[in-house]
C-alpha cells in the first residue's frame, strides 16, 4: 500500500487511533455496514458532513447508494452499503479524516469511482496520480476505460501512451477484452500502436466474440464501431484472402470494407479508402505494396 497525501487544504491530523475502523470509537455517532462481509465501520458524523457535501445531504435525506429507503434510518445508522468493498470505503473515509489516502493496485480504480460518486475532487486527483505511477500491462485497459468514463483526460492520454508502447502485450489481457466499443475504437485510431495490423485484426476478433457473448448481441453488431478503424489495405493479398475466408464464419468485417481493401490492391493505390486506413502504424510490418498506398509516393 502506498500513502498519498495532498500538500494543500490541510485538515487537522487525527491520531491513528481516531481513524474510522471496525471497532467502536470514542464519541462515534454513525455506523456503516459495508460490503458482502457486512463489516461495521464506525465514524463521526460531524467530520464526514463538514468534509463532504454528499455525506451532509445523505445524513438528512438517506444515504445515496444505501439499500434503505430515505427517512427509514435513525441518525446513527446503520447505513447499509452492500455494493462497495470495505477496503474501498475505508480509503474514502480515511481521506475525509486525514486529507491523505493509502492505496494499492487492487482498490485504486474503485476508490477513483467512489471519489467521483462522492464529489471528492482532491481524492480523485490522488487516485489518478497513483494509477499513473503504478500502471501495468494488466491494468492499463481498465484504467483507460475508467478515465474515459469519468472524464479524466490526463489519465486517458497517459494510458493511451502506455498502450502504444506495449500494444502486443496489452491486446492479450483480460482488460483489453472488456473495453467498450467506443474506447476500443479510440485506441485503434492511434498511428503509434506497436503491433502489426494482422495481429490487431485477430485481437479485435477475439474482443468481438467476448463482447458478443457478454452482451448477447451478434458479433457484427458489437464490433461495428471498432472495425471501422482496422487498416485492411495494409494487409498483403494472401493475408486479405485468409481474412475474407475467416470472415465468412462470423461476419466480423463488413463486405464493403474487404472489397475496398481489394480495390486498393487492384488499383495499386488507396483510392476510395480513407487516407488514415492506408497509413502504417508504428508496429506495422512492411509489405511490398505499402509504397503504392502512400499518397506522397510518386
Amino acid at each position: 500500500p502506498r500513502p498519498c497525501a495532498l500538500s494543500h487544504h490541510p485538515v487537522s491530523q487525527l491520531p491513528k487511533a481516531s481513524y474510522p475502523s471496525s471497532s467502536p470509537l470514542p464519541h462515534s455517532d454513525v455506523i456503516f455496514v459495508v460490503g458482502r462481509e457486512q463489516q461495521k465501520v464506525f465514524a463521526h458524523r460531524c467530520v464526514l458532513a463538514c468534509r463532504c457535501q454528499a455525506f451532509q445531504g445523505m445524513f438528512s435525506q438517506g444515504l445515496v447508494g444505501s439499500e434503505d429507503p430515505p427517512g427509514s434510518i435513525p441518525p446513527q445508522g446503520p447505513f447499509i452499503l452492500g455494493n462497495v468493498q470495505p477496503e474501498v470505503f475505508l480509503a474514502v473515509i480515511e481521506f475525509l479524516y486525514t486529507n491523505s489516502v493509502t492505496l494499492n493496485s487492487h482498490i485504486a480504480l474503485e476508490v477513483l469511482t467512489s471519489s467521483v460518486e462522492y464529489g471528492l475532487q482532491d481524492l480523485c486527483k490522488l487516485c489518478v496520480k497513483f494509477i499513473k505511477d503504478t500502471l501495468s500491462v494488466e491494468q492499463v485497459c481498465e484504467a483507460l476505460q475508467a478515465a474515459v468514463t469519468y472524464g479524466q483526460a490526463d489519465l486517458q492520454q497517459h494510458c493511451l501512451a502506455f498502450i502504444e508502447g506495449c500494444t502486443a502485450a496489452v491486446v492479450r489481457t483480460q482488460g483489453f477484452h472488456e473495453l467498450s466499443d467506443v474506447v476500443l475504437a479510440q485506441v485503434l485510431r492511434s498511428d503509434r500502436l506497436a503491433v502489426d495490423e494482422l495481429d490487431l485484426v485477430q485481437a479485435v476478433r477475439e474482443w468481438a466474440h467476448v463482447s458478443s457473448a457478454v452482451l448477447e448481441r451478434p458479433v457484427p453488431e458489437v464490433a461495428a464501431l471498432p472495425v471501422r478503424e482496422l487498416r485492411l489495405p495494409l494487409l498483403a493479398p494472401s493475408e486479405l484472402a485468409t481474412l475474407e475466408s475467416h470472415n465468412q464464419r462470423d461476419l466480423l468485417i463488413p463486405v464493403e470494407s474487404i472489397a475496398a481493401a481489394w480495390r486498393a490492391h487492384a488499383l495499386r493505390k488507396g483510392s476510395g479508402v480513407p487516407s488514415h486506413l492506408c497509413r502504417p502504424r508504428r508496429g506495422t510490418r512492411p509489405r511490398d505494396h505499402h509504397r503504392h498506398l502512400d499518397p506522397h509516393t510518386k
